[in-house]
């Protein structure tokens, strides 16, 4: 399948972006912000001015579009959006939901659970940092087992989809250990939501769930999203210690100036081509199209990796569809930077950086790309590897 619109009947057409090379089409292969579809870019022509009335119906039918994915409740569940990055979303909600000094259990399973902990610990919270292995899943066992013996923990911060290691953790499982033993959850879906299921109907004990749009609803930056309960937030106002950051604020002024309404100036012009990426994932046939789009783009790449010599870094039992970590190859001619740049030169952008225990390179499988995509990517990453004189490829 060539591009997104031979996999999704219907779906307006569109084409990625032309990388610095002439006639090379770019691959943005990273967890957001991701590539996205010409009629999302188009969308950010557009100017609006955020009272008018030509803007409120449209940010206020977001709120509604965006509870309706996360199976919350009317009535009972408010979409709540706040300006800036997905670490913005997860420090409102800590400060929130957890009071100043109340103490919230953290399962350790990456680099980003590590970002919860330090904004937690910076926020006056004190995080419990649970050990995980960088191999597996969150524990519900263990998770239990921390609960029961420190009864002063309120709240579980967990990571959905952690994309410094690749696996998904499961929100139900332990969502019921912290509804068991009457403790509240936040989840961090900053890159799961939209493709990972989750559902708010079926879990009261979630206080809110946190993401943006530029992941895997495929919208660009700017804007992130709390669906929380709103007794909860009705219930934890005053919290924050933060106007910016304030949950509480956001439903406060939704319900003084209307669900069309903003506290502060918002990216409108982004919320707009958000818009229009939520009408391109109804095209698609929401979350579970997505999420079988994303898996059959993370097995090519995991599949195809494979066959060039280089080592996944996790096993496929629990390799999520979100992002692939990889081996850094043996070789001492093996310099992440050089294999960026010349991959870059081929049309597909990875990112610079390491993210796990031992070195790797890491590769999104989120947004409007899909197996093919994935096919010419691989075939890319071979070429720079012959480029480069990497020969041995296996894993230190």
């Amino acid at each position: 399948m060539a591009n997104l619109d031979t996999w999704i009947s219907g779906a307006p057409r569109g084409k990625p972006a032309v990388s610095s090379v002439p006639g090379v089409c770019m691959l943005l292969l990273i967890p957001g912000p991701v590539t996205t579809r010409s009629a999302v870019r188009e969308a950010l022509r557009y100017d609006f001015a955020p009272w008018d009335n030509d803007f409120r119906p449209l940010y206020a039918g977001i709120r509604e579009r965006v509870l309706h994915i996360a199976h919350g409740i009317p009535g009972e569940h408010a979409t709540l959006p706040l300006q800036g990055c997905g670490h913005f979303i997860t420090e409102a909600a800590i400060r929130t939901f957890v009071p100043a000094g109340g103490k919230l259990l953290i399962p350790g399973t990456g680099a980003y659970a590590d970002r919860m902990i330090r904004l937690a610990r910076e926020a006056g919270r004190i995080p419990v940092v649970l050990p995980v292995s960088p191999v597996a899943a969150v524990d519900s066992n263990a998770v239990a087992a921390a609960l029961e013996a420190d009864p002063d923990i309120g709240h579980v911060g967990l990571v959905q989809s952690e994309t410094g290691s690749g696996i998904v953790h499961d929100p139900v499982t332990i969502g019921a250990v912290a509804r068991r033993l009457g403790r509240r959850l936040l989840v961090d879906a900053v890159s799961a939501f939209g493709a990972l299921p989750l559902d708010l109907a079926q879990q009261p004990e979630i206080d809110c769930v946190g993401f943006t749009a530029n992941k895997c609803l495929e919208g660009v930056p700017g804007m992130a999203f709390a669906v929380a309960r709103i007794d909860r937030v009705e219930h934890c106002a005053g919290n924050a210690g933060s106007w910016s950051l304030d949950l509480s604020s956001i439903y406060a002024h939704a319900l003084r100036s209307g669900w069309g309404s903003c506290r502060f100036t918002p990216p409108a012009q982004v919320l707009n081509a958000f818009n229009v990426a939520l009408d391109l994932f109804d095209a698609e046939g929401g979350q579970p199209a997505r999420l079988a789009r994303y898996t059959a783009n993370m097995r090519t790449l995991y599949d195809g990796v494979r066959r060039l010599g280089l080592t996944p870094c996790l096993s496929p039992q629990v390799q999520g569809p979100i992002i692939v970590n990889v081996h850094a190859p043996a070789d001492p001619a093996w310099d992440l930077q050089r294999f960026v740049d010349v991959l870059k030169v081929r049309g597909v952008l990875i990112s610079n950086f390491y993210n796990t225990e031992q070195p790797s390179f890491r590769v999104g499988c989120i947004g409007a790309i899909t197996p093919a995509d994935m096919t010419r990517a691989v075939a890319a990453m071979g070429e720079a590897l012959s480029e480069l004189g990497i020969e041995r490829r296996k894993a230190a």
